[in-house]
């Protein structure tokens, strides 16, 4: 399917489609682990122009969260041997006023049929588009709309599609880029406003670790986060401030304890961007020094943010925290040892 292709509908929108249209291997509904696979099918041989790895990671990401539980993604897709996938159908619902056609005020539009190449014509594509139909018909979604190319076209019509009106589209215009032209090498020169809108954004933390005198990490547990329940103790920057600054400003107000340094870096922290962010993120994690029994006890907790104090040995902290969080602590705590600064660039925003 192309996103210039043909639009079409159900003849009898809210009656049976011809299900046994296509025979094939059986599909599954779709759940979060599958979304990056779909985007990845999509992006290759849905797509009119491949996406970037950027791209398929943010979509891929996005798709997680629409995928879950509550969300208004719906998809089916067919494993290959190998446990990748072999074939996806994604549809989309979205709202609509309550009319004859679409009683329960709800509608969809196919956006992704796709199979690998390894695996056509093997009835996969209609496996999975018929799956999916039986969903949204289950659910009284209706109409259901596709964009259609005409190499699918036999497809959905077999799966009781019909029409031939090429839909419309408007794609807001980029504003014209105004810059300075070099007269030599022909290079364009962007205001400085302009050129800082395609950089990439990204949030800046800094955080301090704590261990107590056998070298143990100390962790402060969340009250606002789910996805990174324990954490050290620090936060986001605020406008103006360097990274030291926001490390003893946060752990005054998180813990009350009083930093004067000199600084020492253990780590700098960089994430990509994802369904929990849409930044990416840097940040640098400095020592805070070992804690005595008596400053611990002495932490005070602001309720807004924790509501305890932990102090455990790095592999008890594992089936507490996520992997990527566990992973992170790990290589903190392996920089203060060696006294070699890490660095740890898979700090990423997902689903989780």
């Amino acid at each position: 399917m192309n996103s210039d292709a043909l639009h079409t509908r159900p003849r009898h929108p809210g009656t049976a489609h011809p299900g046994t249209a296509h025979a094939g291997p059986a599909a599954r509904p779709a759940t979060p682990a599958d979304a990056e696979g779909i985007a990845r099918l999509r992006s290759a041989f849905v797509l009119a122009e491949p996406l970037a790895e950027e791209w398929i990671t943010r979509s891929g990401a996005e798709l997680a969260a629409r995928l879950a539980p509550g969300g208004d993604a719906r998809a089916s897709v067919v494993d290959a041997p190998d446990g990748t996938l072999a074939s996806c159908a994604l549809a989309l619902v979205h709202a609509v006023l309550p009319e004859p056609a679409s009683p329960s005020g709800r509608a969809a539009r196919v956006h992704a049929v796709a199979t690998h190449p390894s695996w056509r014509r093997r009835g996969y594509a209609g496996s999975a588009l018929t799956a999916l139909l039986d969903r949204l018909r289950a659910e009284r979604v209706s109409p259901v709309d596709a964009d259609v190319s005409g190499a699918s076209a036999a497809l959905f019509r077999a799966s009781g599609f019909c029409g031939s009106l090429a839909p419309m589209r408007m794609t807001w215009p980029e504003p014209p880029v105004r810059g300075r032209v070099d007269a030599k090498t022909g290079h364009v020169w962007l205001p400085q406003e302009q050129y800082a809108e395609t950089v990439m954004k990204a949030t800046g933390f800094a955080c301090l670790l704590f261990t107590d005198t056998h070298d143990r990490p100390v962790q402060l547990h969340a009250v606002y986060s789910r996805t990174h329940p324990w954490q050290l103790a620090g936060g986001t920057m605020d406008p103006g401030e360097r990274p030291w600054e926001t490390a003893v400003r946060e752990c005054r107000e998180e813990t009350g304890i009083e930093m004067t340094g000199p600084p020492k870096l253990l780590a700098t922290v960089y994430g990509l961007p994802g369904t929990e962010w849409p930044y990416s993120t840097m940040g640098l994690v400095f020592d805070g020094g070992r804690l005595d029994e008596a400053q611990i006890r002495d932490i005070r907790l602001d309720p807004r943010e924790h509501d305890e104090v932990r102090v455990l040995p790095l592999p008890r902290w594992r089936p507490l925290m996520p992997a990527r969080d566990f992973a992170r602590l790990a290589a903190v705590l392996e920089a203060r040892r060696t006294g070699v600064a890490a660095y740890f660039d898979t700090w990423d925003w997902g689903t989780e």
